[in-house]
């Protein structure tokens, strides 16, 4: 079960948090991993954490959001582990602000990380996988897709655009063998998480956390291995049947 064996699978921000977990999991059920990363030094330490535990991986670093970054490290890692089976659009970047908060920079920073990295790969993905009838794309979306969040416009307004492009890809290749899903979180306890709040909130980290953690009914933050869980469902031929979804990983914040 959820056996990844003989399979290629390139996560992006798969240096840290949820990437990380996923490409360890991967790698753990079989899959050739390769780990892509705006910091290859990042990369490379979850490459080499693989291979220590005896599987295989090889670390690229990448800024998604440059065509010719990306046409190159999906060629590279081909190269280097066999034709991609599966890409899970992990990479991204958080920002807080409303709409009269956000600059343009910070508009146009997003837009151009969330939603052209994961075209960009996607697209990349796509012209690999038909030829050779098929494969998996995973997306990372939110919760903030599906319901408002306060203060997260721009973050928002990325995430959605990723809801509505696991739709399209999902209906415009189905009949060509790519499956598309993403998965909605809310909110997940990484690195990243504790050094926003130790940045945003010095000396209240604590009284911050603890407000991260109730903001889920079940009375905490996720775990990037519970994503990691779900995302190895998504890419295995166990859930074959299972395309256009939107999984909620949310502890609890849609139903209350």
């Amino acid at each position: 079960m959820l056996d990844l064996t003989g399979k290629t699978a390139l996560v992006t921000g798969g240096g840290s948090g949820i990437g990380k977990s996923i490409s360890t999991l991967f790698a753990a059920q079989g899959a050739r991993v390769a780990v892509v990363d705006l910091q290859e030094g990042a990369a490379q330490e979850t490459a080499a954490a693989i291979t220590a535990a005896g599987g295989k991986a090889a670390a690229f670093g990448c800024d998604i959001s440059e065509a010719a970054q990306v046409a190159a490290t999906f060629d590279a890692a081909e190269a280097a582990l066999g034709g991609i089976n599966i890409l899970v659009n992990n990479a991204g970047i958080a920002h807080v602000g409303t709409l009269e908060s956000t600059s343009e920079a910070d508009f146009d920073r997003i837009c151009r990380v969330n939603i052209k990295g994961a075209f960009l790969c996607s697209q990349a993905a796509i012209t690999r996988m038909v030829p050779r009838g098929g494969g998996v794309i995973l997306n990372m979306a939110s919760i903030a897709a599906l319901i408002g969040i306060p203060e997260r416009f721009a973050y928002s307004i990325s995430k959605g655009a990723i809801l509505t492009m696991t739709y399209s890809i999902a209906i415009d290749y189905m009949k060509k063998g790519i499956r598309c899903n993403c998965i909605c979180p809310a909110r997940i306890h990484t690195p990243f998480v504790d050094g926003f709040v130790a940045r945003s909130y010095p000396g209240r980290e604590p009284e911050m956390l603890q407000k991260l953690h109730e903001y889920q009914p079940i009375g905490r933050m996720g775990k990037p291995e519970e994503v990691a869980t779900l995302a190895l469902y998504l890419c295995s031929d166990e859930a074959a049947f299972v395309t256009g979804a939107a999984y909620p990983l949310d502890g609890g914040v849609l139903v209350t």
